[in-house]
C-alpha cells in the first residue's frame, strides 16, 4: 500500500533517506551477543557509580603559581546488589546546551568492599567530561573494576567557549593534563579518601592500576607511563603567540617535563601503571615526545587509531608507536575511522550543528561497532596486564589484518575473541613481533 503519491521523485527520496538517517539515532539496532567481540559482553557485577569532588589544596600550578586544584570525578564500580535507581548522565554540548544520557549503572550503590578491585582511570581529551566514555566504564566495572572519569579543570565543555574562546583553557591543558591522571591516583591510594567516597566498612585500595587517554587525555597518559615531553619551539611560537625567545624558552622549561611534572633526571614512572590505552592520542603530528624516552616506555601500551585521523594525526601516532621498543606495545588501526573513535553516540540535541554532532560522529562505523571494539581490547589490556588473565594475553596475538581472506578467496580463521565473519575492517601490530623478526 503506498502512503503518499511522489510527485517529484527525487525529493521524495531524499525525504526518506532523511527520515531513515535521523530516525537511526533514536532505534539503534542491538548487536546480537554471539556477534560481540568476546571480552565485549556483559560482566557479572552490578555497576554502581558516584559524583565526587576531588581537591587537593597543595597543589601548584605550574603557570600561575596558585595553589589548590579541583577536579570533577565520576566513580564507576561493583556494587553490592542491583537494587537501586539506574541513573542518567548530565553535561553539556560544546554549544553550551544540556543534555542527558541513559545509563545502566545505580547511582550511589551500595559498594562491594569485599575484594581489591583494580583501578582503571579515563582522561578525555579538549575538550569533554568525565562520562564521555561512560560506556566503557560501566562495562569495565561490570567486570569487576573501579573505574575513574576525570573532568579536567579547564578541559570541559562546561568551561570552554568554544565559539568565541575555543583555545582559552589549552596551554592550562597541555600542562595539566598529566598531572591530573597521575593526581587522581594518588589520591585514591589514600585510605581515608577512599572510605569518604564508599563508606568506612571498605577495605580497597588501589594496588594496580590501568590509563586510558582519549586524545589530549591519550597525550598526557603517554607522559605519564614515561613519555617525556620535548615541544617545538616554533609549536610554542604559535601557543603563546609570540616570536620573543625568552618567552618561549620560559614556556619550554614549563612544558618540557616527564611523568606528572618531574623532570628528565628525577623522573619515576609509578609503579602501579600496569597497563595503558590510548585511543587517537594527540602530539605526534607535532613530535611532542622525546624519542629516548619513548623507547623506555616499559608500561604495556595499545594505540587506537583510524587512519584518516585528523586531528592527532595517523601518521604521527604511528610515529610514537614506531619509537616504542617494548614488546608489549600494541598498535590497533580502525580502517577509514577519523578521530571521533572514543566518545559515546551524540545526544538527541547534539544533531542541530556541526559543533555539536561533529563531537562524536564517526562518517565509516556506528557508534555501537566502535564501542564494543574499545570495551573488548580495553578490557583485554586490563586483563592481561592487571590480572595476569593467560586467555585474555592470547587475545593480544593477532595477524596483522582482521579480515580472514585468504589467496583463494576462502575466509580463514577470524582474530582471536571475534565470530567468524565478524573482524572486519581492522589492522594490527605487535613490538613483539619485530622483535621475534630480529
Amino acid at each position: 500500500m503506498k502512503l503518499f503519491a511522489c510527485i517529484y521523485p527525487k525529493l521524495c527520496l531524499s525525504i526518506v533517506v532523511i527520515f531513515i538517517i535521523c530516525s537511526s539515532h533514536h532505534t539503534l539496532a542491538k548487536t546480537h551477543p554471539d556477534m560481540l567481540p568476546e571480552y565485549a559482553t556483559s560482566g557479572k557485577y552490578p555497576t554502581g557509580v558516584k559524583t565526587y569532588t576531588l581537591s587537593n589544596p597543595k597543589y601548584i600550578d605550574p603557570l600561575t603559581q596558585k595553589t589548590g586544584r579541583s577536579l570533577g570525578l565520576e566513580i564507576w564500580y561493583p556494587a553490592l546488589q542491583k537494587t537501586g535507581s539506574v541513573t542518567t548522565y548530565d553535561n553539556v554540548l560544546r554549544s553550551g546546551k544540556a543534555f542527558s544520557m541513559p545509563a545502566n549503572s545505580l547511582r550511589d550503590a551500595a559498594f562491594d568492599g569485599t575484594n581489591k578491585w583494580p583501578l582503571i582511570v579515563l582522561s578525555h581529551g579538549y575538550t569533554g567530561y568525565r562520562t564521555i566514555m561512560f560506556y566503557l566504564a560501566e562495562h569495565l566495572a561490570a567486570h569487576g573494576y573501579v573505574v575513574v572519569g576525570i573532568d579536567h579543570t579547564d578541559s570541559t565543555n562546561a568551561e570552554i567557549d568554544m565559539l568565541t574562546a575555543p583555545f582559552a583553557g589549552f596551554i592550562s591543558t597541555l600542562l595539566n593534563r598529566s598531572r591530573d591522571q597521575q593526581m587522581t591516583l594518588n589520591y585514591l591510594k589514600e585510605l581515608e579518601h577512599t572510605q569518604a567516597i564508599f563508606g568506612d566498612e571498605t577495605n580497597w585500595i588501589a594496588r594496580q592500576a590501568g590509563l586510558i587517554g582519549y586524545s589530549m587525555g591519550g597525550y598526557g597518559a603517554l607522559n605519564t607511563v614515561g613519555g617525556c615531553f620535548d615541544f617545538p619551539a616554533t609549536l610554542i611560537s604559535q601557543l603563546i603567540n609570540s616570536d620573543e625567545i625568552k618567552s618561549i624558552s620560559n614556556m619550554k622549561k614549563l612544558l618540557d617535563t616527564c611523568s606528572a611534572g618531574q623532570s628528565y633526571t628525577d623522573q619515576i614512572v609509578d609503579a602501579q601503571w600496569q597497563a595503558m590505552v590510548a585511543l587517537a592520542p594527540w602530539g605526534g603530528q607535532h613530535q611532542l615526545f622525546a624519542s629516548n624516552a619513548l623507547a623506555k616506555i616499559t608500561v604495556p601500551t595499545l594505540f587506537i587509531s583510524g587512519d584518516h585521523d585528523d586531528i592527532s594525526g595517523y601518521s604521527g601516532i604511528t610515529d610514537i608507536y614506531d619509537k616504542m621498543e617494548s614488546p608489549n606495545t600494541f598498535f590497533l588501526t580502525l580502517l577509514n575511522a577519523r578521530h571521533n573513535i572514543a566518545p559515546h553516540t551524540a545526544p538527541d540535541n547534539a544533531w542541530d550543528n556541526e559543533l555539536d554532532f561533529g563531537h562524536y560522529y564517526e562518517p565509516a562505523w556506528s557508534g555501537e561497532q566502535l564501542h564494543a571494539i574499545n570495551k573488548h581490547f580495553s578490557l583485554v589490556m586490563m586483563q592481561c596486564y592487571l590480572r595476569g588473565v593467560s586467555e585474555a594475553c592470547d587475545m593480544l596475538k593477532l595477524s596483522q589484518e582482521s579480515h580472514q581472506r585468504l589467496p583463494d578467496g576462502t575466509l580463514g580463521k577470524p582474530w582471536q575473541g571475534f565470530d567468524h565473519r565478524y573482524s572486519t575492517g581492522m589492522e594490527w601490530r605487535n613490538k613483539a613481533d619485530k622483535v621475534k623478526k630480529n
